[in-house]
């Protein structure tokens, strides 16, 4: 492989985690909030509110029911707006971030639901608030499951950063298609696979890590 083609590969890869990190942040800052409230609006939770619940619940639903691909493309005057284009890193930042928020969502609610309700009735008997409640039973009990989410999370929007790349997002997937597939280049086509297995496997290993760490504690 030439140094020409090593520096694409490296350009690939830092724009394929631009992506990917900035999104997975922007699903972190909104998609943690986002499931803490799916639980506790939830019916006979600590703020319960049957009908903000279900609102909020089937938006969630609606965006998690559509293929990533068709995101993408219904999106791209809100993207346009937001991002100034619809072509680029930057752009596909704006629907890996609505894909990715919803996701974790569920992923939290998951792991906030695991948490025995005796220790939220303890903390309710001792006279705690509903935020402190969130703040020192539900999210620290969950914190491990928590982890486990956000590590899915970011593996998923590996994969579609790569789709996003086949249409104009740039990264390892525009590259893949590009100089791989369209200039039958099967080298190239290997190296992108491969560096993309490895970001999973890197990715999982870490997050394993600091779920069983914190488990432990």
């Amino acid at each position: 492989m030439s140094t020409e083609m090593l520096g694409l590969l490296v350009n690939a890869l830092g724009e394929t985690s631009y992506m990917v990190g900035a999104s997975a942040a922007v699903a972190l800052l909104i998609g943690l909030p986002l499931g803490v409230i799916l639980v506790a609006t939830s019916r006979g939770h600590i703020l319960e509110q049957p009908v903000l619940n279900r609102l909020l619940s089937g938006v969630v639903n609606a965006t998690r029911s559509v293929p990533f691909i068709i995101l993408m493309v219904a999106i791209i005057p809100f993207t346009r707006l937001i991002a100034g284009t619809s072509i680029g890193t930057s752009a596909a930042i704006v629907p890996l971030s609505i894909a990715a928020i919803p996701f974790l969502a569920r992923l939290v609610e998951t792991s906030l639901l695991e948490v025995d309700p005796g220790l939220i009735e303890a903390a309710r008997a001792m006279g705690a608030t509903p935020r402190q409640i969130i703040a020192k039973v539900l999210v620290p009990e969950a914190l491990p499951g928590v982890i486990l989410g956000v590590t899915i999370t970011i593996i998923s929007l590996i994969g579609y950063s790569a789709m996003a790349g086949a249409i104009g997002g740039g990264g390892l997937g525009d590259l893949a298609v590009r100089y791989g597939y369209q200039r039958f280049r099967v080298d190239i086509m290997a190296a992108t696979v491969v560096i993309l297995i490895a970001q999973v496997q890197i990715v999982q290993f870490c997050g394993d890590t600091l779920s069983r760490w914190l488990n432990k504690k």
